[in-house]
């Protein structure tokens, strides 16, 4: 295994928290070190109620995250092994989805594999120009993803395009999957720190409860068609967030929201 680890540094500016795969030297390639200083991060996020939102990037311009570290593998003896990876990973994909505040994955160069599993558990997209998402493992590693991991692509880019990267192994860009809704937008290499700062500011200022409430019913509906989600509309319409929204659209002001 190389002996640079790598590592996921988080720095909060504001209400805005920046998770950083830092490891360009392997196109942040991700340890199993990485994997553990991620789910650390996302946990500090949601601890600290100023953080309104989170953005997730590679360092060094060429490669969101490459994948997986492939020399972790060299390890496995059996399936047994492959199926404790994939519950592993599995576990750090949904602490994204999960986090507490909307978040931004801003992809520059490559998302593949586990990196585009990240990606994909962000709730918006930020790409630059030329940028690459896919999981060409039919043609390099010859493995198979979890069915969590699937179940995820199908409801973000629908089968047809999940079997087309399996199956066909493409690497589809940015620009192409731009009209599925996929990619929020697409920018100049450098033009991708202001567009960050616009959307990160932009979801800052919208109601919090609100924007739970949305990730969260869209997370259910992908699991079952019929979610239960009381307890968000109780959250929402009881909530002194509501109240303010109310006072301030009849009395034409802007609503200051708490998030309680």
């Amino acid at each position: 295994m190389s002996q640079d680890q790598g590592r996921v540094s988080l720095r909060i500016e504001g209400a805005v928290a920046y998770i950083t795969f830092e490891r360009p030297s392997a196109h942040n390639a991700m340890t199993w070190a990485m994997y553990e200083a991620l789910g650390e991060a996302c946990g500090k996020i949601d601890a600290d109620k100023t953080i309104r939102v989170a953005v997730l990037r590679g360092a060094g311009g060429k490669a969101f995250i490459s994948g997986t570290d492939i020399s972790q593998f060299s390890a496995f003896a059996s399936g047994e092994d492959g199926l404790a990876y994939e519950v592993k990973v599995d576990h750090y994909v949904e602490t994204v989805e999960r986090l507490r505040v909307p978040s931004i994955a801003a992809v520059e160069g490559y998302a593949v594999g586990g990196g585009l599993a990240i990606a994909n558990a962000c709730d918006l997209r930020i790409a630059t120009q030329g940028a690459r998402f896919g999981v060409p493992i039919a043609r390099t590693l010859g493995n198979c993803l979890s069915a969590a991991n699937i179940r995820r692509l199908c409801a973000t880019l629908g089968v047809a395009w999940v079997k087309r990267m399996l199956l066909l192994a493409e690497m589809p860009t940015a620009e192409m999957l731009q009209p599925l809704g996929y990619v929020a937008a697409i920018v100049a290499p450098d033009a991708l720190d202001a567009e960050i700062v616009r959307t990160a500011e932009r979801l800052s200022a919208h109601a919090p409860l609100t924007m739970t409430a949305t990730r969260e019913t869209v997370r259910r509906l992908a699991v079952t068609p019929e979610p239960n989600i009381s307890d968000l509309i109780r959250a929402c319409y009881g909530s002194a967030d509501f109240q303010r929204g109310v006072e301030a659209f009849t009395t034409k002001q802007q609503a200051v929201w708490q998030g309680n």
